[in-house]
């Protein structure tokens, strides 16, 4: 079953979040004790805490992410505190838009609770690469490596051509022009991708993971 999947991955040393919010339907924090009491719903029904009606079993998930693209920008930093509250090793991460400051989750991300951010550079054309013509991408990414107090910031992009409405970057010009652009960068995590299907039809990963 989704459990034993999830331990199998962890066992090889991956880090399996859950992640809220999303690009559809309408969902906000209405307060602080809202966020307290979202908070331990999630670290007992996903994290290390107990509840009797555990939607993925048993497993517990190394951390939340915060995929927040609606609604409200109001209380998702209390959120995360309240989180980090029940332990400290939990990985709390977020996916904002490339346009600084995010709308969303802009605020938040001030606290310094977030270990990662993996930044959507896609679906954004004013911060996003486009062929021939990188200086917007990099004044973004200077903007997000010095803006927050995060512990790495990682570069989103879509798997294939299909898998966002723009922002695909081919693997030849992510591996000569834009990483060398920003692996320079001591806040420099790595490289998101959206979505593990698209990657897994197009080999995207493979093709570019020994440059990353």
């Amino acid at each position: 079953g989704l459990s034993s999947d999830i331990k199998s991955c962890q066992a090889k040393g991956i880090k399996v979040l859950l992640s809220i919010g999303g690009g559809a339907g309408s969902y906000s924090i209405a307060s602080t004790q809202d966020a307290s009491n979202v908070a331990t719903y999630l670290w007992n029904n996903f994290l290390g805490g107990q509840s009797s009606s555990r939607p993925l079993g048993p497993a517990v998930l190394d951390g939340i992410d915060f995929d927040i693209e609606g609604g409200s920008n109001q209380h998702w930093g209390d959120l995360a505190r309240y989180l980090k509250g029940f332990n400290k090793k939990v990985y709390i991460t977020a996916a904002p838009q490339c346009p600084f400051p995010d709308a969303w989750i802009g605020n938040a991300l001030t606290t310094g609770l977030f270990d990662y951010v993996w930044v959507q550079f896609y679906n954004n054309p004013p911060c996003q690469y486009n062929p021939g013509e990188i200086s917007n991408f990099e004044d973004a990414w200077k903007q997000w490596i010095s803006g927050i107090p995060a512990n790495k910031i990682f570069l989103g992009l879509p798997a294939s051509p299909t898998a966002a409405g723009t922002g695909f970057i081919p693997a030849a010009d992510l591996t000569s022009t834009v990483l060398p652009a920003i692996k320079g960068s001591a806040k420099y995590g790595g490289v998101m991708l959206w979505s593990r299907y698209d990657d897994v039809q197009s080999g995207y990963s493979s093709s570019i993971k020994s440059h990353v």
